[in-house]
């Protein structure tokens, strides 16, 4: 007896290759699914993901498995949603991560909505994370079993709604234990290589990818100390990131890093590895994943990036749905723009992007104290 339909989103990697197998061996009714992403012009064969390499490589494996497989075109949506994102994220002089605006509003709802008109009572992806169910509680969302396959931060943009109808069967495996999988059922994505690459930079660098979209982020500009002197020129704001110390190219007594951006006046604020540091930060409002904030300021684990390791914090929900968060110790690389993710005991309750504090970078108010830098 069938458990239910399922629409796997697949790429032709082997991790969504596996995914469907797996659950066509559990006894779910499955249907492929790939997505026709935005590229820019000429540059289709070079994508990260849903080139047409890999859709025939997906195709090939729907047909091994005797399972439907549908492409749906997602460019404009892709492009207005995610391409516009990380495009305006850089200009408000943050650092963003699209694959959250991605995984929010692509693959979990112009999919999932796709998958639902026909008649899935599922949607499964390749993603290293777990879920808990229980009667009358809400959908539980937890880190993979695999830490160094874990991807439960991009994830935690995820509801209610749309967790109750999700299914992630690679949570419990590890990246070797997949690939054997793949092996064993001689699958035609078992030895595909994987990418860390944004998918729609086709492998090219980000900041020529803004050189075209962005230009007035890559003009010239002051580098200047926290006290607000000028010590060098930068090549366009874009180009740098906090906590970045090489390719400054500042003389200097000790090694200087990026501390900030001031977007309205094209500055790059750097200081010492002192001044660097920060133990607290406010997020925008925070997507709980519970659906609902909790009442009291608890204790947790934090990651700050994707890569970061988890940092021991107290968190303090505010009125307005945002969050202020106090590190046990200093961290050197927050920020705005990428998300702060909330962890407690491998669960993951939620998460929102890192804010800018714009009065702060505008007025070099930067305090010496490496325990109290406004960041």
């Amino acid at each position: 007896m069938s458990k239910g339909k399922v629409v796997v989103a697949m790429s032709g990697g082997v991790d969504s290759s596996v995914a469907a197998a797996l659950l066509q061996q559990q006894g779910y009714e499955v249907t492929g699914m790939m997505l026709r992403l935005w590229s820019e012009p000429g540059r289709e064969a070079s994508n990260r993901c849903c080139t047409p390499a890999a859709m025939s490589v997906a195709r090939r494996v729907a047909g091994q498995l005797g399972i439907p497989f549908y492409a749906i075109n997602a460019q404009d949506a892709f492009r207005e949603i995610v391409v516009q994102s990380f495009l305006d994220g850089y200009a408000a002089g943050g650092t963003p991560n699209p694959c959250l605006a991605c995984n929010r509003q692509i693959r979990w709802e112009y999919l999932l909505n796709r998958a639902l008109a026909l008649g899935a009572d599922y949607m499964a992806t390749g993603h290293y994370v777990r879920l808990t169910r229980n009667p009358g509680e809400p959908v539980r969302l937890f880190e993979a079993v695999d830490s160094h396959k874990d991807q439960s931060y991009v994830l935690h943009v995820l509801n209610q709604a749309k967790l109750q109808h999700a299914l992630f069967p690679l949570g419990e495996l590890t990246k070797p234990q997949v690939r054997a999988i793949a092996t064993e059922l001689k699958l035609p994505a078992a030895t595909s290589k994987e990418s860390m690459d944004l998918c729609f930079l086709a492998g090219q660098d980000y900041r020529d990818f803004l050189h075209r979209y962005q230009p007035q982020l890559i003009q010239p500009g002051d580098i200047v100390n926290t006290a607000g002197q000028p010590i060098g020129q930068h090549e366009g704001l874009a180009n740098y990131t906090i906590g970045q110390r090489k390719g400054l190219g500042i003389p200097a007594a000790h090694p200087l890093y990026v501390i900030a951006k001031d977007m309205t006046s094209n500055q790059l604020i750097v200081g010492t590895q002192d001044e660097l540091g920060g133990t607290q930060l406010t997020t925008e409002p925070v997507h709980w994943v519970s659906g609902h904030a909790p009442a009291t300021p608890f204790e947790a684990e934090v990651k700050i990036r994707y890569s970061a390791r988890k940092a021991p914090a107290r968190v303090t929900p505010l009125a307005d749905g945002r969050a202020e968060l106090e590190f046990a110790q200093p961290l050197r690389d927050i920020t705005p723009g990428q998300a702060a993710v909330v962890y407690v005991n491998g669960e993951v309750l939620g998460g929102g992007l890192i804010a800018t504090n714009q009065e702060s970078t505008d007025e070099h108010r930067y305090k010496t104290d490496k325990a109290d830098i406004v960041i």
